[in-house]
């Protein structure tokens, strides 16, 4: 996968993800996404893609952003967040802090970016 599909599959899943967070959680959410595909060396869109890792995958008829600015927010936390080091300790996982995943008792808590709540492996 070029550079340019890869920057659109990260741009995406901020936007789907992030997209009404501060920057820090735009950066935290792009990172987790950075992090499983060099864990996993799989291309951002296998990342992204995969089944039941990110929500808007499963919940979207389109993947088309609907708001602009929006859209151009992301891309600038996506190209930020390809530039500068992992902040989030290697997270991997997140979720919403209105919600509570059954999988969080098998991971370490890393920390809170924006309304997400950012975990790792043990």
């Amino acid at each position: 996968m070029g550079f340019l599909e890869g920057l659109l599959w990260l741009t995406l899943n901020i936007y789907h993800e992030a997209r009404s967070e501060p920057v820090i959680g735009q950066l935290a959410v792009a990172h987790v996404t950075l992090n499983r595909a060099a864990q996993n060396k799989q291309s951002l869109e296998e990342v992204v893609r995969a089944p039941y890792q990110f929500s808007w995958i499963q919940q979207k008829d389109s993947y088309l952003p609907l708001e602009a600015e929006a859209f151009l927010k992301s891309m600038r936390s996506a190209m930020y967040a390809l530039c500068t080091e992992d902040f989030t300790r290697g997270a991997t996982y997140y979720h919403h802090t209105s919600v509570q995943p059954y999988w969080t008792g098998e991971k370490v808590f890393v920390a809170r970016y924006g309304s997400h709540l950012f975990y790792r492996d043990r």
